[in-house]
């Protein structure tokens, strides 16, 4: 979306309707919350609703929220909406939720940040925080269809934007095909794979291959012999680490910190190539060895899983990376689908969507259990840590590509 085609905000029933669009389902259980520069929506942020309602709670909880949001320099207010069924039934929607506002409206004032409204959206009524006056805001609220039918939400729709009514990406199209033939030729490929993972040689020409495969954006499908090398090649943790690094920051920054962290053995790097499956890209010769410190390229290397380098991330490779991993995951179940599942599950928890990343990473850990990046991942999702690059209106994922004002 350029900026001639940005989307026009007049009433709160066209900002409540942004917000499924811009998360991709509607929240559930859930604080938004949205930086604005002057007119201006900003960032888009999602957070689970606080367990318990102690003043410690709500201290600790408000205290992290205005740490995301004071993230966004440009920003000068903010507006809530809390997404809950709580409260509806005795039609006190908003003594509900106001301990939470009363709690983060100080702290968003310390951050220089005016909240400028909050709203409460149940399944079947929604809100101002601030309105009293019954005409204009009846108890309990105004029907959620008003939401649903805004004239911004009909806009988005017939753009081609979705949202979905819980947390859910996988779909019965997304099972994989069990296929014991399959499966062997992976376990074939694995095998010579895991002789040569520690040679440079074979690890620049399985990096080559990826950058391929992403640039071009990935085929329809893949044949079952480039499925099974790409597959297999995830199934070597250093390897499938290294892919996440080269989508998101570059193949250099990938290499670096490969031999920051002394991944290559002493073997004789002039060896036989990898066996490269007919239908991806030949790899190019290997590259000159970095001089960066190692230190360095070991903190950059680790910053990239933490969505704290590069400054902004190769937004477009990313999610070429992501419709590959989809593809991958269907050729077959066990550890590669569950590697495919938690990268996508970072990938997702990198675009701000907590939901959607512990519904992957769960998949990933019920396919393969103990699959130690997914149970990492999961964690880091469970104590509502925000990706580095989700807190920055200048780095965040925009799923319009543009503005709403």
């Amino acid at each position: 979306m350029t900026a001639d085609k940005r989307v026009t905000i007049s009433r709160p029933e066209d900002i409540l309707g942004f917000i499924p669009h811009a998360l991709g389902l509607w929240p559930k259980e859930s604080l938004v919350a949205i930086t604005l520069r002057g007119q201006t929506l900003g960032a888009t942020l999602r957070v689970d609703l606080p367990t318990g309602g102690s003043e410690r709670v709500l201290a600790e909880y408000s205290r992290r929220i205005g740490e995301y949001l004071e993230a966004d320099h440009e920003a000068d207010g903010a507006l809530l909406a809390i997404f809950s069924d709580e409260g509806w039934d005795a039609g006190g929607a908003v003594p509900h939720g106001l301990p939470l506002l009363e709690a983060l409206e100080p702290v968003l004032a310390r951050t220089g940040l005016a909240l400028r409204d909050a709203w409460f959206i149940g399944s079947e009524f929604w809100r101002s925080a601030f309105c009293a006056d019954r005409e204009c805001c009846p108890l309990p609220g105004r029907p959620v269809d008003q939401i649903r039918d805004s004239r911004l939400n009909a806009e988005m729709v017939f753009r081609g934007s979705s949202v979905r009514e819980s947390p859910g990406l996988l779909g019965p199209g997304d099972q994989p095909v069990r296929d014991p033939e399959f499966m062997r030729a992976e376990a074939a490929t694995l095998e010579e794979l895991l002789r040569r993972w520690r040679s440079r040689k074979a690890f620049e020409e399985m990096l080559e291959v990826w950058t391929g495969v992403l640039d071009s954006g990935g085929p329809e499908e893949f044949d079952g012999e480039a499925a099974a090398f790409l597959r297999a090649s995830l199934r070597v943790p250093a390897w499938r680490d290294a892919v996440v690094v080269l989508a998101a920051a570059g193949k250099s920054v990938a290499c670096d910190g490969a031999e920051a962290f002394h991944f290559f053995g002493h073997e004789d790097d002039e060896g036989d190539g990898l066996v490269i499956p007919q239908g991806l890209c030949s790899p190019a010769p290997v590259a000159a060895k970095s001089t960066e410190a190692t230190d360095v390229n070991a903190l950059r290397y680790g910053d990239v899983l933490l969505g704290l380098y590069p400054e902004t991330p190769d937004w477009s490779r990313v999610a070429s990376l992501d419709r590959v991993l989809a593809m991958l995951s269907r050729h077959g179940g066990g550890e590669a689908r569950a590697a495919t599942l938690t990268i996508r599950g970072w990938i997702q928890w990198c675009r701000g969507s907590g939901s959607f990343a512990a519904e992957l990473l769960s998949e990933a850990d019920a396919e393969h259990r103990g699959y130690r990046l997914a149970e990492l991942l999961a964690e880091v999702v469970k104590r509502g840590t925000v990706c580095g690059w989700a807190k920055s209106k200048s780095s965040a994922w925009r799923k319009f590509g543009g503005a709403a004002a």
